[in-house]
C-alpha cells in the first residue's frame, strides 16, 4: 500500500531520542536530556511583541507564499549588510523553518540517479531528503583531526558526471566545526567549470566563538554566488523554533519561482504572524538579545569540553560555533547506539548516537541548557563510561 518513496524515509533520530526521554520523564525516571537542537533562551520580547500586535491588528489572513514584502526585503536587507550578499526579493522565499526550504529545494533540482555530496558527520535530515527525491546521497568521511571539515582534494575526488549538488553547514550540528573563507575558496576552486549547486546551510551563523569568523559561501567569489543557495532561519541563533521560520536565497529567480509553486501545492504561506514577528530580528532590534545568548552558549562550550575531556576514554574538539560537542568515544566502543540506550537507561542521560550523523564512535551532546544540569550530566556520563571501563 505504501509508496516506495515514503519507505526510503527514516524518522529523525534526534526527534526520536528526545521523545523517548520526554516519555521516561513523564514516568517519574530522572532524566536529564541534552539530545536537543533546542535552545533553553526564551525569544527575545520585541519579537514577541511584534507578533502580539499582528494579531491585535487582524494581520491573520493569507499572505503571498513566498513571503510579505516587507519581511522579503528585511531578509534582502539582512543579507547585504550582515553578509555581503545582493539578491533582488524575488530571489529570496520565506518557508516553515530551514527544513522545509531544504525540502523544496531537493524536490526542485534532485531527479532520480543524482549524486548529492554530503560530508560527515552531517544533520540526520539531508541524506533523507536527497533519497526521498531520488537521489543518491555521496557521503564524505571527516575526523577529529581535520576539525570534521572536508577538503579540496576530498571534494575533488567525490565529483562525478552525476553530481548534482554539495551541501555544506557552517557552523555544524553535529560537530561545531567552521569553515574559514580560504577553505571555502580552495572548495570554490574545485568547482569551477562545474555544474554542482552548493547548498549553504547557515542556521547556526551567529553562534561562533573563540574569535571565529563566519563567512558565508556565496560571498567568497561571483561563481559560488551563481551556484549558491543559501539556506537560513531564526530558530537556533534567536530562540525561535517553535515560530517555524527558514528562508532561501539563490541567484536563479526561476529556481525560486519553481520552489514558490511547490509551496503553494502543499504548505502555502508560513504563518502570518510569525512573518511579522521575524521582523524585528532580521533588522537588527534584537542583536543585544542574541550576543547575550552567544556569550552563554560560548562559556558552556568552554567548560563542557573541558570537563568532557577530563574522562578517561572520552575526547572532544571543542566547537568553534553552533551548540553541540561532538564526542568521540572510539576508546570505550564502536556502537554508539549502545552506548547511547544504556546511558539513557542506566543514568537518566539523552544523548544522540554518531550512527545517526553518519559517524559511528561517536554521540551528540547539546548544551543547549543551563550549565548546572550539564555539568550533572556529564558528571553521570563520567560515572557511565568508569563502569564501560572497569565492569
Amino acid at each position: 500500500m505504501l509508496s516506495h518513496r515514503i519507505q526510503t524515509l527514516s524518522p529523525s533520530a534526534t526527534i526520536a531520542v528526545s521523545t523517548l526521554a520526554a516519555e521516561l520523564r513523564a514516568q517519574g525516571k530522572d532524566v536529564l536530556s541534552f539530545s536537543a537542537g533546542e535552545p533553553d533562551f526564551d525569544t527575545p520580547q520585541a519579537i514577541k511583541d511584534a507578533a502580539i500586535d499582528a494579531i491585535n491588528e487582524g494581520f491573520t489572513k493569507y499572505t503571498a507564499v513566498a513571503g510579505i514584502p516587507e519581511l522579503l526585503e528585511a531578509i534582502q536587507n539582512k543579507l547585504k549588510h550582515e553578509n555581503g550578499l545582493e539578491y533582488d526579493t524575488k530571489q529570496i522565499i520565506v518557508s516553515n523553518g530551514a527544513k522545509q526550504s531544504l525540502f523544496n529545494l531537493t524536490q526542485a533540482l534532485i531527479d532520480a540517479g543524482d549524486e548529492v555530496i554530503i560530508p560527515a558527520p552531517y544533520w540526520v535530515t539531508y541524506p533523507e531528503l536527497v533519497k526521498y527525491a531520488g537521489g543518491t546521497p555521496v557521503i564524505i568521511d571527516t575526523e577529529d583531526r581535520t576539525g570534521f571539515k572536508i577538503s579540496a582534494a576530498q571534494l575533488e575526488k567525490a565529483i562525478t558526471d552525476k553530481t548534482k549538488m554539495l551541501i555544506l553547514n557552517s557552523p555544524s550540528n553535529p560537530s561545531g566545526s567552521v569553515y574559514t573563507r580560504e577553505e571555502l575558496a580552495a572548495l570554490g576552486e574545485v568547482l569551477k567549470g562545474t555544474k554542482v549547486v552548493v547548498v549553504s546551510d547557515e542556521m547556526y551563523e551567529k553562534l561562533v566563538y573563540e574569535g571565529t569568523e563566519f563567512v558565508s559561501t556565496a560571498s567568497i567569489s561571483p561563481d559560488m554566488y551563481r551556484r549558491t543557495v543559501t539556506v537560513n532561519g531564526l530558530s537556533k541563533a534567536v530562540a525561535m523554533t517553535g515560530w517555524r521560520f527558514g528562508y532561501l536565497a539563490c541567484a536563479s529567480k526561476e529556481l525560486v519561482k519553481k520552489m514558490n509553486s511547490l509551496q503553494s501545492q502543499s504548505t502555502s504561506n508560513i504563518n502570518s504572524i510569525t512573518q511579522k514577528a521575524a521582523i524585528p530580528a532580521l533588522l537588527g532590534e534584537v542583536d543585544e538579545e542574541i550576543e547575550q545568548m552567544r556569550q552563554a552558549f560560548e562559556s558552556r562550550a568552554r567548560e563542557a569540553t573541558e570537563l568532557m575531556n577530563a574522562i578517561d576514554g572520552l575526547s572532544v574538539v571543542r566547537p568553534k560555533g553552533a551548540f553541540y560537542l561532538f564526542v568521540n568515544i572510539k576508546g570505550i566502543t564502536q556502537d554508539s547506539m549502545q552506548f547511547a540506550k544504556d546511558l539513557l537507561e542506566q543514568y537518566g542521560v539523552a544523548v544522540v548516537p554518531g550512527l545517526a550523523f553518519g559517524a559511528e564512535g561517536y554521540f551528540r551532546f547539546s548544551f543547549a541548557t543551563d550549565i548546572v544540569t550539564i555539568r550533572e550530566g556529564i558528571r553521570r556520563i563520567e560515572k557511565f563510561v568508569e563502569g564501560l571501563r572497569h565492569p
